[in-house]
C-alpha cells in the first residue's frame, strides 16, 4: 500500500544500505589502521587486507589502487558512506599527520554515527508499522463488503455518487501517501557522519598545520568528496553556529593550553550524542503526527471506499437510483 512504498521504498533501502555500508567501513578502517601501525605501507595495507577475505570492501580499493589510482580517488569510487575517509586520508597525506592514527578515529567516528542511524531506525519501525498497517483500512472495508454479500466494487462504478466515493478516496490515499512519506522523512538522521567536519579538522590541525591552513584544506576535501562520490553523504559546510562553536574550541585551546583536536574530537562526539537524541525525539514525536493523516486522510477514504459503496449498494436493493 503507499506507506509501505514510503517505508519500504527506494530512499529507505538506500539508506538501510549506507547505514550497513558505513558500519562495514568502519571496520575495514580499524584493520587497515592496524596494519598501518605496524609499519605496513599504505598500498601494502590495502593489498593485505583484501587477500586475507575479513574486509570484501577492501578488494574494489585495492584493485583501484593495483590500476594505479591514488588512493583517495580509490575510496570515492566505492560510494557515499567511503567519500568521508577519503577527505580524511587526503587530509592526513596533505598535512602529514600520522595516518593510523587519523583512521582510527575516523573509524569510531564512523561507527558511532552508524549506530546512531540504526538506533533511530529501529525507533521509527514502531511508528511506520502502525501506519502502514492503519493503511490497509481502506482495502479491508471492500473485502468487508464483499464478504457481506455486498457488491461494493459494482456501487462505485454505477454512477455518478460511487464515481465521486472512488474518486475522492483515491485522491485520500494518494495524499495520505505523500504526507505520511514527507513525515517520515522529516523523522529521519540526516545523511552522513555527525561532527565529522570537527574530526577532519583535527586531522588537519594534527599534522602541523596552521587554523587558517586547517580550515581551508577541510573545506577542500570536504567539498570535493562530495563531487568525487555519486550522491556522496560526507558533510556539507558548517553552518554558522558551528563555525562559532570551532572558533570558540580554538580560543578555549589557546587560552587554556589543551590541545586543539582534543577538543575538536569532544566536540565532534557532542554532536554526535545531539543526533543520537534528537533522532530518538523525531521518531517519538512520529508516533503522534502520523495520527493527522490517518484521521484526515486514511479513516475518510476508508469511509468513502469501504462504507458508502455498502449503502449504495443497499439504496440500490431497495430500488433507489443515485
Amino acid at each position: 500500500m503507499a506507506v509501505t512504498a514510503t517505508v519500504k521504498g527506494a530512499r529507505g533501502g538506500r539508506r538501510h544500505a549506507e547505514g550497513a555500508s558505513a558500519a562495514a567501513m568502519a571496520d575495514t578502517v580499524q584493520q587497515l589502521a592496524a596494519l598501518l601501525q605496524a609499519g605496513a605501507a599504505p598500498a601494502a595495507a590495502w593489498r593485505h587486507l583484501a587477500a586475507s577475505g575479513l574486509a570484501p570492501e577492501a578488494a574494489p580499493v585495492s584493485a583501484a589502487i593495483e590500476r594505479g589510482a591514488n588512493i583517495p580517488v580509490a575510496l570515492r569510487a566505492q560510494g557515499a558512506a567511503w567519500a568521508g575517509l577519503a577527505a580524511a586520508w587526503n587530509l592526513a597525506e596533505t598535512v602529514g599527520a600520522p595516518l593510523a592514527g587519523a583512521l582510527r578515529n575516523y573509524a569510531a567516528a564512523a561507527r558511532e554515527g552508524a549506530q546512531t542511524a540504526d538506533d533511530v531506525r529501529v525507533a521509527l519501525s514502531e511508528p511506520a508499522s502502525t501506519a502502514r498497517l492503519m493503511s490497509w483500512l481502506p482495502p479491508l472495508g471492500l473485502a468487508l463488503g464483499l464478504a457481506l454479500g455486498f457488491d461494493p466494487i459494482g456501487a462505485l462504478l454505477a454512477g455518478p455518487l460511487g464515481w465521486g466515493c472512488l474518486a475522492f478516496g483515491l485522491a485520500l490515499i494518494y495524499t495520505a501517501r505523500r504526507w505520511t512519506a514527507k513525515l517520515v522523512r522529516r523523522a529521519q538522521t540526516p545523511p552522513g557522519i555527525p561532527g565529522l567536519y570537527a574530526e577532519l579538522l583535527a586531522v588537519a590541525l594534527g599534522g602541523g598545520a596552521s587554523i587558517d591552513r586547517a580550515r581551508a584544506l577541510t573545506d577542500a576535501a570536504i567539498a570535493e568528496g562530495e563531487e568525487g562520490a555519486e550522491g556522496a553523504t560526507t558533510e556539507t559546510a558548517p553552518t554558522n553556529a558551528s563555525r562559532d562553536r570551532i572558533d570558540g574550541i580554538l580560543t578555549l585551546s589557546a587560552s587554556a593550553g589543551v590541545p586543539i583536536a582534543d577538543l575538536l574530537r569532544a566536540d565532534a562526539e557532542r554532536s554526535r550524542r545531539e543526533a543520537r537524541t534528537s533522532g530518538r525525539v523525531a521518531a517519538a514525536r512520529l508516533s503522534s503526527t502520523l495520527l493527522l493523516p490517518l484521521g484526515v486522510c486514511t479513516l475518510p477514504a476508508f469511509m468513502l471506499l469501504g462504507v458508502a459503496p455498502m449503502a449504495i449498494a443497499v439504496m440500490n436493493m431497495q430500488g433507489l437510483t443515485l
